[in-house]
């Protein structure tokens, strides 16, 4: 997503992206597997290329333009993430490997459960990408628990945005398969939060191109629409907002992508940029005229997306808290 050395291979891979995509934005688990996509971040000792969390994030950008219903953020952004701070291991390997040829599909469980033993408990509401999952990586306190999905309860979690799959877990002392020790739930969290933006920031691309070239064609008054002046006026307010969410989301995945310290960046882009993809989104639909209000326009599947990564993964609100918590500590 920067200007970096590997700048060349990220227009590759968003060119790719892009035209799969354009294909159907409904693409099989089986077809980003084939891509490649699942497997970015797994080491290439274990059948994936050993690429970052840079090179994920263009993958998930680019989905994000074509409100892709993908099974990509739980099933690989999230898993690999997790299975990655794990020490090497047969088991973490295993994962790793599975992910890289798309079967078995992981999700994570982050945050409502519970550790007794080899037995999880307890209950999770809105979990990216659980239905349809094998297994999930039900992350506890100082723990990952690998459990087969047939041993939880997982109910489809309907929501305003059609393109996501969002579950309700829960589980009632069941065993897992196994127990791996793990401190890593800050860094998952960061990376959930800018995966989101980085969707977020895809939102805001594609509405802006959609509504400079609708503007662009639509005539009133015999001249198009994109010259009158409040028309350039909200074009420019949306271009300033896609580009202040780019600079945002591309150091806050540096931060991920380094091992740094994202706590910050993280926050940063996420209130920022998801907010942003809302404005973006509707400032569209109003420029569209009444074309905009429509089914087949699509425009309202842009918005209700960008609406629910609004609240995924921590609200706007409590985004703006933490950096006003961290901040005020120099004070």
């Amino acid at each position: 997503m920067a200007d970096t050395e590997f700048s060349e291979f990220h227009d590759e891979l968003r060119s790719v992206a892009t035209e799969l995509l354009a294909k159907n934005s409904a693409v099989d688990w089986g077809v980003l597997a084939d891509a490649g996509w699942t497997g970015l971040e797994v080491p290439e000792a274990l059948g994936g290329a050993g690429a970052t969390f840079a090179e994920t994030a263009v993958i998930l950008e680019q989905i994000g333009q074509a409100a892709g219903a993908t099974g990509y953020l739980g099933g690989a952004a999230l898993a690999v993430g997790v299975l990655n701070t794990l020490p090497p291991g047969d088991i973490r390997d295993e994962l790793l490997g599975a992910v890289a040829a798309g079967s078995p599909r992981l999700a994570v469980v982050s945050g409502g459960f519970g550790l007794d033993g080899e037995r999880v408990h307890g209950s999770a509401e809105f979990v990216p990408d659980a239905v349809g999952a094998d297994r999930l990586l039900v992350l506890v306190d100082g723990a990952v628990a690998v459990v087969a999905a047939a041993q939880l309860t997982v109910t489809a979690q309907p929501v305003v945005d059609e393109t996501r799959r969002l579950a309700a877990v829960s589980a009632d002392s069941v065993r897992a398969d196994a127990v791996l020790p793990w401190e890593a739930a800050a860094r998952i969290r960061h990376r959930a939060e800018v995966s989101v933006a980085c969707d977020s920031l895809g939102i805001s691309t594609r509405m802006l191109t959609a509504t400079v070239d609708y503007v662009a064609m639509r005539h009133q008054f015999g001249r198009p629409i994109g010259s009158f002046q409040a028309v350039k006026h909200a074009c420019a307010d949306m271009l300033v907002a896609v580009e202040m969410s780019r600079r945002l989301v591309t150091d806050a995945v540096e931060a991920v992508a380094a091992g740094a310290e994202a706590g910050v960046p993280a926050a940063m882009a996420k209130s920022y940029a998801c907010s942003a993809a809302v404005d973006v989104a509707g400032k569209a639909m109003q420029l569209h005229g009444g074309i905009g209000y429509t089914w087949e326009s699509g425009i309202h599947t842009y918005l209700k997306r960008a609406t629910l990564n609004r609240s995924l993964f921590g609200s706007i609100a409590a985004q703006r808290q933490r950096i006003a918590q961290k901040y005020s500590k120099g004070i």
